[in-house]
């Protein structure tokens, strides 16, 4: 199982709606995402209020092999909310 990383644009969004609004990749076989993973660091606005331009929040998803997470890291990299997106190394 190969483990991709993504910093993902979540400013002027509400919640988690960056990730769900994502195109996700086919051959995903799970991912997480939330401040767990990376963040620009704390809200401070109160939750039910969009978040402030240049939040980001990172997300990682699994893939079965190296040359699916390479697709993977081609297809999130294509979306403008992705900041950026790389295949972690063991």
């Amino acid at each position: 199982m190969r483990r991709v990383r993504l910093k993902i644009d979540i400013g002027g969004t509400i919640g988690d709606a960056a990730w769900k609004d994502l195109r996700h990749f086919s051959e995903i076989l799970g991912g997480v995402f939330g401040p767990e993973e990376g963040s620009s660091g704390s809200c401070e606005h109160a939750p039910h209020e969009p978040h402030r331009d240049g939040e980001w929040c990172g997300a990682l998803i699994e893939v079965e092999n190296h040359l699916l997470a390479e697709y993977a890291v081609a297809h999130y990299l294509e979306q403008s909310c992705v900041i950026d997106a790389y295949e972690e190394t063991e």
